[in-house]
């Protein structure tokens, strides 16, 4: 079936592939402990060079790392058991110039990133083990042990005056193979698997940027974010206890996931036979590339923006298109739907775009797309805004064609089949969980549509991933990488903290050029 999957086009969900390159697990004690010799090691790509890898651990004499800690995996977290890990990269722009000088960085700004990781890893004890499935334990689960700890590349750009810092941190399309130097790989090797990876990297006189590639099955976007805001104010306010503030505190209880259909065992079953492994076996192994493109040397990365007043502007067109006065079905159909959220319209305008890009007026191609919804608050009783981990669900909005998009009332249409999809969830949103993945998988393997594009979404406005400040300033710029393995789109909210929303889409050449001219040519004529 897998392979029949890695043919269909159309796997919309919010994954972002890397293919995994199995290591052998490694632990070893603090931060300062160097797991290879610089000299030794070959640079990740041309573009960088290699300068330390260590493995940084929770401070080994708290009462808290001196133990083993395991947690238990949900239905939330199983779902993506083998999906490929999601990378992110945020830039910063370094003001002084002796901090950006390579020997000042790392005298100065690596070691204070390294002591409040460390502490931060101690309050977010799972993220510092391994996901791992003895061969006497029905399914995986996560394990941290004292001693156990998160791979730490430092690396430096050889690019001539940090050109690279300019470029990758830029909007302007760019080829999107660049930004793999500056994520590192997740260990996987049979039945263990490293939850988070980090790469820190110097532009010379320009500035850093941080990789972070995290195990899907783990943390979903927001456990992530929170992680990393964490890590940042410690680094901002040390008061050497790592205090946070309640937001940021992880809450790690899982009882109040209830499982009583058993999906956990359900898919762990599911994915041993997606994959064609023998029942029995304990392979953690991730997934290949979910969406395999054939030559991604031609794949552009570019981030295009719309302010406050273009989502205002777009919100109104709708509804303007929708209060047309005639008996068009389709339109009286989707007069109901006048709350169009900021997320709704976004996702809307970049899908018309998106369509405008890859077919044409008169294409009966259709674009299958879907979504991910938090379900923290949506769960009775709700979780805690602050719980770590997955609380996340797929949701595919379903399929219209090309022609539907890039006529007059695309974005309404496909608003229309988003709302329709979110507004139940408030009142139920674990209805059909059980054997969801399989019931995914059986459609991808049966979708024959020629043609067919898949679109999903990775990221939210709300997640704030702006606000991340290490005490060097804000990032000049967050990018979720790994969109160019997968047919997604990118959001985060804009950077200038103005309330609009960036959106970060990989295309081939040809078709990044078409984008670029009805996101701009779209957003003239509303």
């Amino acid at each position: 079936m897998w392979e029949e999957m890695r043919a269909s086009p159309m796997l919309w969900l919010e994954v972002e592939a890397e293919t995994a390159l199995p290591r052998t697990l490694i632990s070893s004690p603090y931060w300062n402990r160097k797991l290879k010799n610089p000299a030794e090691m070959p640079s990740p790509t041309p573009s960088t060079k290699s300068l330390e890898i260590c493995r940084v651990t929770p401070p080994p004499d708290s009462p808290e790392s001196s133990a083993q800690f395991p947690l238990l995996l949900t239905f939330f977290d199983t779902f993506w058991l083998k999906f490929p890990p999601v990378e992110r990269i945020f830039f910063y722009r370094l003001s002084s110039s002796a901090t950006s000088s390579p020997s000042e960085f790392q005298s100065t700004v690596v070691p204070r990133l390294k002591r409040s990781l460390s502490v931060a890893l101690l309050r977010f004890l799972p993220l510092a083990g391994n996901l791992t499935w003895p061969a006497d334990a029905d399914v995986p689960f996560i394990l941290y042990t004292p001693g156990d700890g998160v791979s730490l590349t430092v690396a430096e750009s050889t690019s001539a005056e940090g050109d690279d810092f300019d470029r990758l941190s830029g909007d302007g399309p760019r080829d999107a193979i660049l930004s793999r130097a500056y994520v590192p790989k997740l260990a996987v090797s049979g039945p263990n698997a490293a939850v988070l990876a980090l790469q820190v990297t110097l532009f010379p006189k320009k500035g850093f940027c941080i990789g972070v590639t995290c195990h899907h099955a783990v943390l979903d976007g927001k456990s992530t974010v929170m992680f990393l805001k964490a890590w940042a104010h410690i680094s901002c306010y040390d008061d050497g206890e790592g205090t946070l503030p309640d937001e940021l505190t992880p809450s790690l209880d899982r009882t109040a996931v209830k499982d009583p259909d058993g999906i956990v065992l359900e898919d762990v079953k599911t994915w041993t036979a997606l994959c064609g492994e023998e029942d029995g076996t304990r392979s953690l192994e991730l997934l290949p590339e979910a969406m395999p493109t054939a030559d991604k040397s031609s794949q552009l990365r570019g981030t295009f923006k719309l302010s406050r007043q273009d989502i205002q502007k777009l919100k109104q067109s709708v509804i303007r298109y929708l209060e047309k006065d005639d008996d068009d079905e389709k339109r009286l159909e989707m007069k109901p739907n006048y709350n169009l959220s900021t997320f709704v319209i976004t996702y809307a305008y970049t899908l018309v775009c998106m369509a405008k890009a890859k077919g044409s007026e008169d294409d009966k191609k259709k674009a299958f797309f879907g979504f991910t919804a938090d379900c923290r608050s949506r769960l009775d009783p709700p979780l805690p805004s602050n719980y770590f981990g997955n609380c996340v669900m797929s949701f595919a909005a379903g399929k219209i064609t090309v022609r539907d998009l890039v006529h007059e009332g695309g974005i309404a249409a496909a608003a229309h089949k988003l709302v329709e999809v979110i507004r139940p969830l408030e009142k139920g949103v674990l209805v059909g969980a059980k054997g969801k993945l399989a019931r995914l998988f059986g459609e991808v393997a049966a979708m024959k549509e020629v043609g067919l594009i898949g679109v999903g979404v990775a990221g939210s406005p709300r997640f704030g991933v702006y606000g991340v400040d290490f005490g060097y300033g804000r990032p000049e710029k967050v990018e979720i990488t790994s969109i160019d393995r997968t047919s997604a789109m990118s959001m985060a909210e804009s950077g200038d903290g103005s309330g609009g929303v960036e959106v970060g889409v990989v295309m081939e050449r040809h078709e990044m050029e078409e984008f670029t001219s009805a996101f701009f040519d779209g957003l003239k004529h509303i």
